[in-house]
């Protein structure tokens, strides 16, 4: 399927997501509301770029015709190159933007991590990573809930389980799940010797609620 044959499903799906969502029996679920109204907009930048390259094409059909004039073929062949360029560049963005979204992208991330082999060091390596999720969260405008947290010493943490919330959370977040290794010299180590110390991270989706009738 070409690039132009998938863009267009996925323009008739944007137009059907907003047909729904003014349909009164899906108005009246909430939590179908809230899945159609993620769904689109995730597809409106693909709607927005769309239009753009019609735009662009349009006006590169109308240079072409002028590429031969004696008068301003000159000037049309240079933004002919332009035009080209800007639509191959729109493109190379639309092609990611198909990708089907997964759903799992936008729900809360429950994040874990722990220490792992280092003794003391991987407890402060733990703490390191902890601090940094958090900070990098907090730059995005997520809110983050601490679950639970077990302190090691010197300023090191055993466990830490906490909640990000925020748009598109667990998407970027999920990437960050397995082991973690830092080679560095420990504070605790007096001899400047090099110590491998590792965390493990596990990042999950936030269950969503359900109505269950027994």
């Amino acid at each position: 399927m070409s690039l132009r044959d998938r863009l267009a499903d996925a323009l008739a799906r944007a137009a059907e997501v907003e047909q729904q969502l003014s349909d009164p029996k899906v108005v009246r679920d909430q939590q179908r509301m809230a899945a159609l109204g993620r769904e689109l907009r995730h597809l409106t930048p693909l709607v927005e770029m769309s239009r753009q390259l019609d735009k662009y094409e349009d006006d590169l059909a109308q240079t072409r015709e002028l590429a031969d004039d004696p008068e301003m073929g000159e000037e049309a062949r240079a933004e002919q190159a332009t035009l080209e360029a800007a639509i191959a560049g729109l493109e190379v963005k639309i092609k990611p933007a198909l990708i089907p979204h997964d759903p799992l992208d936008d729900r809360p991330a429950i994040v874990e991590i722990r220490g792992g082999t280092g003794g003391d060091e991987a407890a402060i390596f733990a703490a390191d990573l902890y601090r940094m999720y958090t900070r990098y969260a907090e730059s995005r405008g997520w809110r983050v809930e601490v679950i639970s947290e077990s302190a090691g010493t010197l300023g090191g943490v055993k466990e830490a389980i906490f909640k990000v919330k925020g748009e598109g959370v667990f998407g970027l977040m999920r990437w960050e799940s397995g082991v973690h290794r830092v080679q560095r010299v420990p504070v605790t180590e007096n001899q400047g010797r090099i110590h491998t110390s590792a965390a493990t991270v596990a990042v999950l989706p936030e269950a969503e609620e359900i109505d269950m009738k027994i």
